[in-house]
């Protein structure tokens, strides 16, 4: 974000539109303008006053009345009671009806201790111009006139733009690159501040040595002696407020200064305090990481403990500067600093940006590092500050150093091919006349673009240095084009064909999902993707906290944990469902996934414990399942449970994989009980993970998203039983499988009603009972169509199993 003032802006560009104007061009263009704000409302009513006489108030020993001219036939009687009202000054006076916005104050003729007012002499405080005043502002100059308008002598008739640019417009952080953007928006001519780099003489005593280029590009170190430290003059001062910084003398001034008009950070070093802390009249200035245990007192008054990631400018080998982002106390610029070191650097954005973060320390000079300086103008810019300080500070340039791995200036642009054709088709037809490769050329060259053409309709196209990290291909040469020519130009066409909107499929199964749990009674829970680090995890090489450093596998954990704080705060079992993505390792890569998962457990049927004795009745394994089966049962879907011992958080006799279609669908069972006391749970905790993409293949498949719609039978069931002994390592799932598979669509639904283990049952063995329902939509079943498909599953479950049919 930059403070744009319009004033200072018309000096470097030949501006006539109006603020609002501007505003309205640079928001189309990009350049969002967040706010206008009109510093001539400060001061609306406010005039030149000269104090003609100033007399001691008869009845108040702080106070005075003074005795105005305003340009007006008599004086003004004021009362004012600020220690440096004197006669024969020249002071802004409020007049009657006028309102101070900084003060919210409205000026009224009033009585001060029996004495009549007609008016307020200020101060820079009250006119918003400072936080706050000692006295009231004595005006100094010549050709000062009673009753003129105060505004210009104070700055105040001028207009702040608050305007914000993307990341990729470095450029957009300094008054030259915006004051470059209405030049090629308007046409109009631009007046850039000429500067002419000085030849300065390299003497001993100051050596620039970079141990790292890649950080470091280029440094260039200056310095001026006999300076003379003092206020900045009024016009100086008033651009930096306009820009939201605080003055403070000529020469700190200057290098903020340089950072608004170029946007190139400089730092000024007291050269006799870093001959004083490194112990030595020869100065080494240096650019390096951080080493264990050091520290640096930076200019805010802090002293910070020094990381490896932090880049150090250094005197000697010692910290003296966290680089591109604040200086050191110790060697800072004070009231008695004669000489100094002016440091013009470029440091990379990524360095720069790392140590920033990692001291929390973020200002304007790292905000412009960051998104990269412009490294054509580095010279340009310190040259300017140099001029700046031998007119502001008398100072004279004495000696000079640099280290620049810069490539050549050659290399700081590049060439880029663009099409006509291209350009078209990408933005389209204009709504009067057509884009013409005239436009093209004009646009382009007011972006300081050389243009040779190549052939019919295509150029090649230099791009200038400063716009070197954003035009970089042919579309970002188009988007310029689109943005000056103006998008409102263009036609506004919709596709000649549109179609409904739809959900993708995974979205759909997992809004079905979402409803099927919900409607069962789970409670949808939401975690972080990142968890603490364990033996299992992916960690992250750069974590934003150590607490959620690793990518979770599984979303079982996360549920676990959930509901042991749940129950530790007192509100009961945790019956919940999460949707999320899991991450894995596959081979040398890595791998992410959407799952499903639940945990259920506590009493989750019940009304109330006074159906059983005020005791809690743990869940069962058979209504944990049939909670997980009704939600298959609602997708179409037929799932196959399988013994399972694998998973060490799962109970090794009551735990199953779940399989669909032959494919691996999850896992399903109660949680370990040492896994459970360990967490101090419920008797019975039951837990299940799908995978969605198991899910989403079979679902698409068979088109299982669109119910369809069936009616139900008006005609009655015939049930059969179905009794036999049967070896215990067959399952029930088996069983029933083959008996659906066996029976014909009469067959409509197999359920165990008995099992028996001991006396009269064999051993090794159990005694089933199931019950066979057969149904046909169109009559009522006879015993000779119910009778051969009977038959037919007992001989097939003879056939694959070692049975003992009993009925």
């Amino acid at each position: 974000m930059l403070l744009v003032s319009v004033n200072w802006l018309r000096e470097l560009v030949d501006l006539t539109l109006s603020p609002e104007e501007l505003a309205h061009t640079l928001t189309v263009a990009g350049f969002e303008v967040e706010s206008i704000n009109d510093l001539s409302r400060l001061a609306d009513g406010v005039v030149v006053g000269k104090v003609v006489d100033c007399q001691p108030h008869p009845n108040a020993d702080k106070l005075r009345v003074c005795q105005v001219d305003l340009g007006q036939e008599e004086t003004a009687n004021i009362v004012c009671g600020a220690s440096n009202v004197r006669s024969d000054i020249f002071v802004p006076v409020a007049t009657k009806g006028t309102y101070l916005p900084a003060i919210d104050l409205k000026i009224k003729s009033s009585k001060l201790r029996g004495v009549r007012s007609e008016g307020m002499i200020c101060s820079l405080s009250e006119l918003g111009l400072a936080k706050e005043s000692e006295g009231i502002k004595i005006l100094s100059g010549e050709n000062l006139q009673p009753g003129a308008d105060i505004r210009p002598l104070l700055g105040l008739d001028d207009v702040i733009l608050e305007v914000s640019s993307t990341a990729n417009r470095a450029d957009g952080l300094s008054m030259v690159g915006i004051a470059r953007e209405v030049a090629a928006l308007t046409g109009a001519s631009l007046r850039l501040p000429s500067v002419s780099i000085p030849d300065i003489a390299q003497k001993q005593g100051l050596k620039i040595q970079i141990s790292d280029s890649q950080a470091c590009p280029a440094y260039f170190g200056t310095v001026v002696e006999g300076l003379k430290i003092s206020p900045s003059p009024e016009w100086l001062q008033w651009r930096l407020q306009g820009a939201g910084v605080r003055p403070i003398n000529n020469v700190v001034d200057v290098t903020n200064y340089i950072l608004l008009e170029w946007g190139q950070p400089l730092h000024a070093f007291d050269r006799d305090r870093l001959q004083d802390t490194v112990g030595s009249k020869d100065l080494t200035i240096g650019v390096r990481l951080a080493q264990k245990q050091e520290s640096l007192t930076t200019l805010d008054g802090q002293e910070r403990s020094l990381l490896p990631e932090n880049l150090l400018i250094t005197a000697n080998d010692q910290p003296v500067a966290l680089a591109g982002v604040m200086g050191g106390e110790q060697t800072e610029v004070h009231e008695t600093t004669e000489n100094i070191l002016l440091e013009a650097a470029l440091f990379d954005p990524v360095a720069i940006r790392r140590s920033s973060r990692c001291q929390s320390l973020r200002t304007e000079a790292s905000a412009r590092y960051e998104r990269g300086v412009n490294q054509a103008e580095l010279e340009t810019a310190s040259a300017r500050a140099v001029e700046l300080l031998v007119e502001l500070a008398q100072g004279t340039p004495a000696n000079r150093d640099f280290a620049d791995t810069r490539p050549d200036q050659d290399n700081w642009s590049r060439s880029i091919e663009l099409r006509l054709k291209r350009v078209h088709q990408v933005l389209g037809a204009v709504k009067q006349g057509e884009l013409t490769a005239a436009d093209v050329e004009r646009i382009l060259t007011a972006l300081n673009c050389q243009l040779t053409p190549t052939t019919a309709d295509t150029w090649k196209v230099q791009v200038p240095p400063y716009r070197y990290r954003d035009l970089e291909r042919e579309i970002d040469l188009i988007e310029e084009i689109g943005r000056l020519y103006g998008y409102d130009n263009f036609c506004n066409t919709l596709p000649a064909k549109t179609e409904p909107g739809y959900l993708p499929l995974n979205i759909q199964l997992q809004r079905k999902l979402r409803q099927a749990f919900l409607g069962v009674g789970l409670t949808e829970v939401v975690h972080y993707s990142l968890t603490k680090p364990d033996t299992g995890e992916i960690v992250l090489n750069n974590p934003l906290l150590s607490e959620y450093s690793a990518l979770r596998t599984n979303l079982i954990d996360g549920l676990i944990t959930a509901f042991a704080y749940n129950q530790s705060q007192g509100n009961g079992a945790l019956n919940a469902f999460e949707i999320g993505r899991i991450f894995r390792r596959q081979e040398d890569k890595l791998a992410e996934s959407d799952a499903i998962a639940g945990i259920m457990g506590g009493d989750f049927f019940s009304q109330g414990r006074w159906t059983n004795g005020g005791k809690n009745q743990p869940m069962t394994w058979f209504e944990a399942k049939g909670i997980l089966t009704s939600v298959f049962t609602s997708l179409g879907i037929e799932v196959e449970y399988q013994a399972d011992r694998q998973d060490e958080r799962f109970h090794p006799g009551r735990t199953a994989s779940l399989w669909l279609a032959g494919e691996n669908l999850g896992i399903f069972g109660q949680l370990h009980p040492q896994l459970r006391n360990a967490k101090d749970l419920p008797d019975a905790v039951y837990l299940f993970q799908l995978s969605l993409a198991v899910l989403e293949a079979k679902i698409s498949k068979e088109g299982n998203m669109i119910p369809v719609f069936a009616n139900f039978s008006t005609y009655p069931a015939v049930e059969r039983d179905l009794a036999f002994f049967a070896p215990t390592e067959i399952t029930v799932a088996e069983l029933e499988q083959t008996m659906k598979q066996a029976g014909s669509k009469l067959l409509t639904a197999v359920e165990l009603f008995d099992q028996y283990q001991g006396e009269n049952v064999p051993q090794g063995e159990r005694s089933l009972a199931f019950s066979l329902s057969y149904r046909a939509q169109d009559r009522t079943l006879t015993e000779q169509e119910i009778e051969p498909v009977h038959q037919k599953i007992r001989q097939a479950l003879e056939q694959k199993f070692p049975l003992t049919l009993r009925s």
